[in-house]
């Protein structure tokens, strides 16, 4: 169990450098071709390719391989009809023991000239849409496990975040006016802000995400840890267009396949990263995870660039927040008449690479009002230059507690927007608002809306 525990740790850590290649300077073709040849490697097979799916022709055309003849990438067309081909693209792994006498694989002889036999298919998607494949061959039949099949999706994944970077940063090269950019850069950005919200028993949660008419790198996440636990993450990347786009989304691959990489650990029944045994093993992850995004932040951040982090494992069973501010806004525990600023941290990521963070579990009890947010929210300012500031944000959380969260994280933006009216603001504004215990009941609360309104 501890040397499968500790594999298990190594691949997360191979998995997590992946997320570098993204964001780096290298060219599309030269970051699908690490990757290939990563899968190989981490995995431990023979050969992998990466075919890209043409919208025209529904063929899938080989972008990328490692480990592959001329022949064989050269053998014939690879359709989007294909069986196995659409079995992946509709979400499901497809593992074929010995391509050689496998019906499905129409290239048998090709298969057995290359000296291939196992074949794990998964599909690249981005937004729930399939824009291709990733396959994995080995030279031997071989049965794929639910590891490798992790791994392989893991893969596929910054496969597909790095074309579709690609993608818009091309365009965003050809376009000549800043607008352009701009535009671009916001539609990437929206599109790594959570659709849905996470359900977690006796937590109700809300989510508001309002960009501005210059593109920053606002970022919220929410990544389920069990049935009783989940990550939540909100960021701001400091930094302006497609830049900062970029970089946010650089941030979510990491933060997501290093959460992941813990999920998988406890679910194997490992203590992990008890090197730290004053700390719970949350808390010894927490610290863990945001010292490795610092040191990949200070890789990849150039002059001026840096990035607020605001990172927490949330415990319904035993009610407890574990968290770690690294140069964000404090996240606000609202309880009763009493509020606190969870501010326990460190420095911002992305300026020193061996910076300390200190880590803080704080049990959370009914009633409990949490609220995660960006700069932007607070700062807003009206046409005389006043900032609405956090003091009047607390008085509008205040006056909705007895509400749901959805509630509570409208009415703050309600009265924020009453206060800087039509003046044009300069920050993206993100909020998550958290609430503990049994979901409020907004009989009365609609009825303050319309008098808000009506005002």
């Amino acid at each position: 169990m501890a040397r499968k525990s500790k594999i298990q740790i190594e691949r997360g850590e191979q998995l997590l450098q992946l997320t570098s290649l993204v964001a780096g300077e290298l060219s599309l073709q030269e970051v699908l071709d690490r990757l290939a040849e990563a899968a190989v490697r981490i995995v431990g097979v023979k050969a992998c390719s990466i075919r890209l799916l043409s919208e025209e022709t529904n063929d899938l055309h080989m972008r990328s391989t490692y480990g592959l003849s001329e022949a064989y990438r050269n053998k014939g067309v690879v359709s989007k009809h294909d069986p196995v081909i659409e079995t992946a693209l509709r979400g499901e792994a497809v593992t074929i023991n010995d391509m050689r006498i496998d019906k499905r694989v129409k290239y048998q002889e090709a298969a057995a000239a290359e000296g291939l036999a196992g074949q794990l298919t998964v599909a690249m998607t981005f937004r729930k849409e399939g824009i291709g494949v990733l396959r994995l061959y080995s030279p031997r039949p071989r049965d794929f496990d639910d590891d490798d099949i992790n791994l392989a999706r893991a893969v596929a994944s910054q496969c597909a975040v790095a074309i579709t970077n690609a993608k818009l940063y091309g365009e965003a090269i050809k376009a000549s006016k800043i607008t352009e950019q701009l535009r671009l850069a916001g539609h990437l950005q929206r599109r790594m802000i959570p659709s849905t919200l996470p359900s977690l028993p006796g937590m109700d949660i809300a989510a508001n995400y309002i960009p501005c008419f210059d593109v920053g790198g606002d970022f919220y996440d929410f990544i389920p840890l069990g049935e009783d636990r989940i990550a939540v993450v909100i960021a701001d990347v400091i930094g302006k267009g497609i830049p900062a786009a970029v970089m946010m989304s650089w941030l979510r691959g990491a933060v997501r396949t290093y959460t992941d990489t813990f999920q998988q650990a406890i679910a194997a029944g490992m203590a992990a990263w008890q090197d730290t045994p004053h700390l719970s093993v949350d808390e010894a992850f927490v610290q863990r995870a945001v010292q490795e995004f610092n040191r990949m932040a200070c890789r990849e951040c150039r002059e001026g660039e840096f990035i607020t982090l605001f990172y927490a494992i949330l415990d319904c069973r035993q009610k407890t927040i574990t968290y770690c501010s690294c140069g964000h806004e404090p996240t606000l525990l609202i309880r009763g008449d009493q509020a606190f600023d969870l501010s326990k941290g460190g420095l911002v990521l992305g300026v020193l690479p061996n910076t300390d963070y200190d880590i803080e579990t704080r049990p959370l009890q009914d009633g409990d009002c949490l609220i995660f947010y960006t700069d932007g929210l607070i700062d807003a300012v009206n046409f005389e230059g006043d900032l609405w500031t956090k003091k009047l944000m607390l008085e509008a959380a205040r006056k909705s507690l007895h509400c749901d969260a959805d509630y509570v994280a409208r009415h703050i933006l309600q009265y924020r927007r009453r206060f800087v009216g039509l003046a044009e603001q300069l920050d993206d504004t993100s909020i998550v608002v958290v609430k503990v215990g049994p979901k409020g009941e907004n009989d009365d609360c609609c009825a303050e809306d319309e008098e808000m309104e009506s005002s």
